[in-house]
């Protein structure tokens, strides 16, 4: 197994030939796809919070508050490959606008649901609106890798998904200022009748509801912008990529045999079951930590994804100087030290070190999606699908957290991402010590 060289670092030349980010014509489609990023942003982060939430409402435990997160990233599992077949079939164009639709109808069901006030009801509306992001981002992301050269398809993403944590910034502000607080107040559930426990569980869902009103709205108007537009041609078999044939069970076939890309969807998987057990129960953690409110724990999550967002601008800059994958190797490492220090330390410095956990979540996704599609031509497609379907990790991890918090404290159950974290480091290494498949050009992410 071939050593690894150290990171490097383009020269003058190098640099001054570096590839465009962009093909020609493709700005105005690229400022549209960034209005989908930061919409799947503000859904996910909307639903973070609703684990404590429903939790308060229904008065359930951690473990059935966090079948919330297993209806959403479940959906991601379950529509990656139908959105595949959209793709294939009619392009990415139309994949996204039917992500879209099927997102705000999603959305618009949290209305009905408030009105059955039943907890399945919005398990349902979760789920459909989920359905819709997971062929959003099934077709957003490997079209965004198609708008310019392969060479700098990893920056492009990179930069593209740097707007996720904007969504993501307002979908835990919404949920922080117009959800958590009016969940906040302490409720004597013995001493009501079902008369006012019916009116207050009426008001606290009411108050679920009104955010993914308005963000359906906002998806319907990303819809039309984005059908109004006339998308330029798309080559996606890039010119170092072989051409493949024998239809669809070709394709899964070229799939199998990279190896960099099927260890790429078990890092994803892992990536994105970190992410979402990290966010999930920070504001759970800094209640044991600090004695803190929803509310607290609400501010705490928002300086977290404000981290979070920073350092995607900030990887998108060094990763143009630094080869992708050895980031990605020492923020993993990090990322397992402030796991076990938040464990041990579950006081206001082990509060820092979970909000500083999005420093090095910031580089994951884009970087591994990135370096998994590598190379793969017209196999991308499905090979788009394995990564989104490798996001059910974010159903999975975090009900076995759940499950820990339960027996044991949250800053005990911070093993699980951390575990996670060591899963991501081992496929960067991995792909540090393989032989280049062609050569690398500055900014390239291999």
């Amino acid at each position: 197994m071939a050593s690894i060289a150290p990171p490097p670092i383009a020269d003058e030349t190098e640099a001054v030939k570096s590839p465009p980010l962009l093909g020609g014509g493709m700005v105005l489609l690229f400022i549209a796809l960034i209005g989908c990023f930061t919409a799947w942003g503000v859904a996910q982060d909307l639903t973070t919070p609703m684990v404590a939430g429903f939790k308060r409402i229904f008065e359930m435990s951690t473990f059935q508050a966090s079948l919330v997160q297993l209806a959403y990233f479940g959906a991601y599992f379950l529509l990656a490959l139908p959105a595949a077949f959209i793709n294939q079939r009619f392009g990415y164009k139309i994949g996204i606008l039917t992500g879209l639709g099927l997102a705000a109808v999603g959305a618009f069901s949290f209305y009905p649901a408030s009105k059955i006030m039943t907890y399945e009801a919005f398990l349902v509306a979760l789920f459909a609106m989920a359905a819709g992001c997971s062929i959003l981002e099934t077709s957003a992301n490997p079209y965004v890798l198609s708008l310019g050269p392969e060479a700098t398809a990893t920056r492009r993403l990179n930069l593209a998904q740097a707007f996720n944590p904007v969504g993501t910034n307002i979908g835990v502000l919404l949920a922080s200022t117009l959800i958590l607080p009016k969940l906040a107040d302490p409720v004597d559930i013995a001493s009501l009748t079902p008369a006012q426990l019916h009116t207050i569980r009426a008001g606290e869902l009411g108050a679920v509801m009104a955010p993914y009103l308005g963000l359906a709205f906002v998806l319907v108007l990303i819809a039309v912008a984005i059908a109004s537009q006339k998308a330029p041609p798309i080559v996606e078999e890039f010119p170092d990529a072989e051409p493949h044939e024998g239809g669809t069970r070709a394709l899964f076939g070229v799939l199998w045999r990279h190896k960099r890309y099927r260890y790429g969807v078990i890092a994803q998987f892992f990536n994105v079951a970190a992410q979402v057990c990290a966010w999930t129960y920070l504001i759970q953690y800094v209640q044991q930590a600090l004695g803190g409110s929803l509310e607290k724990g609400g501010f705490y999550l928002q300086l977290s994804l404000l981290v979070f967002l920073a350092s995607r601008f900030l990887m998108t800059w060094v990763i143009g100087r630094v080869r992708a994958t050895w980031v990605l190797a020492v923020l993993a490492a990090l990322a397992i030290v402030l796991c076990v220090f938040a464990m041990v330390s579950p006081n206001m410095a082990g509060v820092i070190a979970v909000v500083m956990l999005s420093f090095s979540l910031s580089l994951m996704f884009p970087t591994i999606y990135g370096v998994a599609l590598k190379g793969l031509g017209p196999a991308t497609k499905f090979g788009a699908a394995g990564l989104v379907m490798a996001i059910v990790g974010g159903a999975i991890m975090p009900v076995v957290q759940g499950w820990l918090v339960d027996r044991t404290s949250p800053a005990i159950s911070f093993i699980v991402p951390a575990a996670c974290f060591a899963v991501v480091g081992l496929y960067a290494l991995y792909d540090l010590r393989s032989a280049p498949s062609e050569p690398r050009t500055a900014g390239s992410a291999a």
